[in-house]
């Protein structure tokens, strides 16, 4: 541990992305520790980020997986890294430069300076910051976010993003075991857990850009998830069992 922030990177066939991201974060100021959860990518990702490992002692992660578990339980046991080594500062992002890695500061700062419990990059609080997203998968995750924001009542544009900064005493206060989600809707539980329990979330403007290298992982069984799944959380809430 070389700093009080680490920021927790899920992979999966990412080798075309990996070692880039690692030289960008590693630069970012002030510095942070990256944490990967790696499932078991058969296209030598996990052999990638241990090469860079050698380079940037002390300051990179890994932990593997066997096998494709999910975005979800990569995130938890993640948090329960950082929060079992003494993080303070706890981030989430995509391996993809999906999430622009010099945002990071801007997020971390929010909490830092007490702005924030839980700070957000956010793609639609200041109208539609995404770039080359096909109408179709534009109007699905605008949708989305709009239904999950009707039906959980969450103050939170964009419930379903992967881009945020998260102060430990909300993991600590969260039952990070009661958590369900292993899909897009892991975002909105962490965001509606988090809220419930009376933290403040903040909205940073950021700019997403789909991913030019790699294959995305969206899929339907996701997206079924998600439809469900808020209304588990809200129903869940209303009965005192969250």
């Amino acid at each position: 541990m070389s700093s009080d922030t680490v920021v927790i990177i899920p992979t999966y066939n990412e080798a075309h992305n990996v070692q880039r991201l690692i030289d960008t974060v590693m630069n970012l100021q002030p510095h942070v520790d990256v944490l990967f959860i790696d499932d078991g990518s058969p296209d030598g990702t996990a052999d990638l980020i241990k090469e860079k490992m050698t380079v940037f002692h002390n300051r990179i992660f890994l932990i593997e997986r066997e096998g494709k578990l999910g975005l979800g339980t990569a995130y938890v046991r993640g948090f329960e890294y950082a929060l079992k080594n003494g993080y303070t500062y706890i981030c989430e992002m995509d391996a993809d430069f999906s999430h622009d890695p010099n945002d990071l500061p801007r997020l971390v700062e929010s909490v830092k300076s007490g702005e924030a419990d839980l700070a957000i990059g956010s793609r639609y609080i200041k109208g539609i910051s995404i770039v080359n997203w096909p109408l179709r998968r534009l109007i699905l995750s605008y949708c989305a976010n709009l239904y999950a924001r009707i039906i959980t009542g969450i103050p939170v544009m964009d419930t379903t993003a992967g881009f945020k900064c998260i102060h430990r005493n909300v993991l600590d206060t969260i039952d990070l075991k009661k958590i369900r989600s292993n899909g897009y809707a892991f975002q909105i539980e962490i965001h509606f857990r988090a809220w419930k329990a009376g933290f403040n979330l903040k909205e940073v403007s950021i700019i997403f850009k789909e991913r030019e290298e790699g294959v995305s992982k969206m899929s339907k069984s996701i997206v079924r998830e998600a439809i469900w799944r808020v209304w588990s959380l809200k129903f869940r809430s209303l009965i005192g069992k969250l």
